[in-house]
């Protein structure tokens, strides 16, 4: 992690799951036996996906020692900042020095209510900073992909955590974030070196995404263009968005978004069906640097 980012140390790579951030007593038992183990294998961090509120975080929390648990992202939307703040101040010492809070602002079709984003976050960000527990710049980040809320990550939080981008992403995020901030991309990752078969599961995890245009306006800023877009998305983008292939190919892709100016690289693994990737996780870590 780049010098002054954050005060918590959240290591060079880290896991971003969606199933991990669920609660519900089906899953929550192997979710706290996973993150224990995630935490003993090296990892730094352990992303919560979809809009997961603070609460989520505290059985894993409670279940490692030594992990980050960072939400990946909460919704400005869905919680009044001060009761976000107030959830944080509310979590058991120790615990809340390992929580990293990431924000974002969600995608119109999705939202109910939506309009003014960027102005929303600065309204959010106000309010964690008003709050009668006030939550850190240094202990949040934001879902940043364009060039107003990369600045605006840089100027009042620790930095950014971008979803679904390239290596030239993170490499312009880099320079408009600036030195000294924290970059942790998400990078998704298919264990498969069957090529047709790995981008079948990536378009599959794919697809809700070509529906909102935070995403597809951002890939066009990159240079993809319809034709990509379209049935499931093209080779290429696919091969750009995701990591494909055995285990160092993984390696060499992370490496790479480190090599472009990213401190932490979050690796979501894709899978057919909806098992926690516990194997690929084993796997991943003995085969790349943590930290």
């Amino acid at each position: 992690m780049t010098s002054g980012a954050q005060q918590q140390d959240i290591g060079r790579v880290g896991v971003w799951n969606m199933r991990l951030g669920q609660g519900d007593s089906e899953f929550q038992g192997e979710n706290r036996e996973a993150a224990a183990e995630l935490d003993e294998l090296g990892y730094g961090a352990i992303w919560l996906g979809g809009s997961p509120p603070v609460a989520s975080a505290v059985p894993l929390l409670a279940a490692t020692r030594r992990i980050t648990v960072a939400t990946g992202i909460l919704s400005v939307w869905n919680q009044p900042a001060a009761e976000v703040a107030q959830n944080i101040a509310d979590l058991e010492a120790g615990a809340a020095e390992r929580f990293l809070l990431g924000l974002g602002v969600s995608h119109a079709p999705i939202t109910e209510g939506y309009a003014h984003p960027y102005a929303k976050m600065v309204e959010f960000l106000d309010g964690l900073d008003s709050a009668p527990a006030p939550v850190p710049a240094g202990r949040r980040v934001l879902a940043a992909l364009g060039p107003r809320m990369l600045k605006l990550a840089a100027d009042r939080s620790a930095g950014a955590h971008p979803y679904l981008v390239t290596v030239e992403h993170v490499a312009q995020a880099r320079a408009a974030l600036g030195p000294g901030k924290l970059l942790a991309p998400e990078l998704g990752v298919v264990l498969d070196s069957d090529l047709g078969r790995a981008h079948a599961t990536a378009r599959g995890a794919l697809s809700m995404y070509l529906q909102l245009p935070n995403y597809v306006n951002n890939w066009r800023r990159l240079g993809f263009t319809d034709e990509d877009f379209a049935d499931g998305g093209s080779g290429q983008l696919l091969d750009a968005l995701f990591a494909i292939g055995d285990a160092a190919d993984v390696r060499t892709r992370v490496a790479a978004y480190h090599e472009a100016g990213a401190d932490h690289v979050a690796i979501q693994v894709l899978r057919p069906d909806t098992a926690l990737p516990r194997a690929e996780w084993r796997e991943l870590a003995a085969a790349m640097p943590l930290d």
